[in-house]
Order: C-alpha cells, then sequence, then structure tokens
C-alpha cells in the first residue's frame, strides 16, 4: 500500500462530487481521463461532464509535475509550497452563427468566478467548410497551486460549474 500524494486526494474527491451529481441526474459525465506522462513523470486527470438535455460541456483538469511530487515526497528538500496541482476548467459550446457578445460572456464568467481568474475565449471554425458551425472553447485558470488544505472548496466549486453551465446554456442556445 502506498500513501496517496495530494493529487490522487484532489482527484478522488473530484471525482466524488462529479459521480455524486451524475448519479442524481444533475450532471451527464460523458469522458474521464486519468493519464501519467512517464518521461515527464507528470499526471493530468480530467472529467468532462454537461446539464442533461444540454450541449455546452465543462471539462475540469488537475495536473501535478514532477516538481509537485518530489516537493511532496521529499520534505528535506523544503519546498512544501510547490506540493500542489494546477486546476484549470474548460467550458465547451457548438454554435451555428457567431452571433454573440463575447464581452458580455466574459463579464458573466467574471461575474461568477471573480476578477482574478485567468479567462480565456477561442472560437474554433473551418475556413473552407461550407458549414457555419463553430465551437467555442472558454477556459479559466486559477494561475496558482492548488494545495491540499484547500481539498473542500473542490467540491464548493463543482457548484460554481454548474451555474456556468446553467448560465451559458441560458447565453449560448
Amino acid at each position: 500500500m502506498f500513501d496517496p500524494t495530494a493529487f490522487d486526494n484532489m482527484k478522488v474527491v473530484i471525482e466524488g462530487a462529479l459521480y455524486d451529481l451524475d448519479i442524481s441526474g444533475e450532471i451527464v459525465i460523458t469522458d474521464r481521463n486519468d493519464s501519467v506522462n512517464m518521461a515527464k513523470m507528470s499526471r493530468k486527470f480530467d472529467m468532462t461532464f454537461r446539464l442533461p438535455e444540454k450541449k455546452v460541456k465543462a471539462t475540469i483538469e488537475l495536473k501535478s509535475g514532477l516538481v509537485n511530487l518530489a516537493a511532496e515526497l521529499l520534505p528535506s528538500i523544503q519546498s512544501e509550497e510547490q506540493a500542489g496541482c494546477m486546476l484549470s476548467l474548460k467550458f465547451i459550446a457548438a454554435k451555428e452563427e457567431s452571433d454573440l457578445d463575447y464581452s458580455a460572456l466574459k463579464a458573466l464568467l467574471l461575474d461568477i468566478w471573480g476578477p482574478t481568474r485567468i479567462i480565456n475565449q477561442n472560437v474554433l471554425y473551418d475556413p473552407l467548410s461550407i458549414d457555419p458551425a463553430h465551437s467555442l472553447i472558454i477556459t479559466i485558470e486559477f494561475d496558482r497551486l492548488i494545495h491540499e488544505d484547500q481539498i473542500e472548496d473542490l467540491v464548493e466549486m463543482t457548484e460554481f460549474i454548474i451555474t456556468t453551465l446553467k448560465r451559458l446554456n441560458e447565453e449560448i442556445s
């Protein structure tokens, strides 16, 4: 048996919170990935989900690198502040036409997540296609390590993600 790392503990909390919401019917989980990069000794976990009968998807991603793992497993190097994970969110929506007010969307996201988050919006489309469909990809980054003592915040964060999904579905549909 091994002692789970901060990454493992946070991953289990996120999984549990999302699977509880999936079982209760509040969300539908559409994808889950848990990767280990042996060349870089890093880990990445993500889960993608949406509200029932809605199109906008959310992905929550947790990453941990070699520095984060070493800081946790080797306390003698005295870099405990590096023992944590990077967290990011992604919201993806398909839209037939590009008639969105992206400034209003950013204001909506800042209202939910606050001004200290890094929020980016990207629009993807095939310029050679006759189909006018495009994808809007919104990323929210926290620009700091999430530590194990903030683990309860991860469960609370799911409420903000659900609120964001509801509001984006209203704006984009």
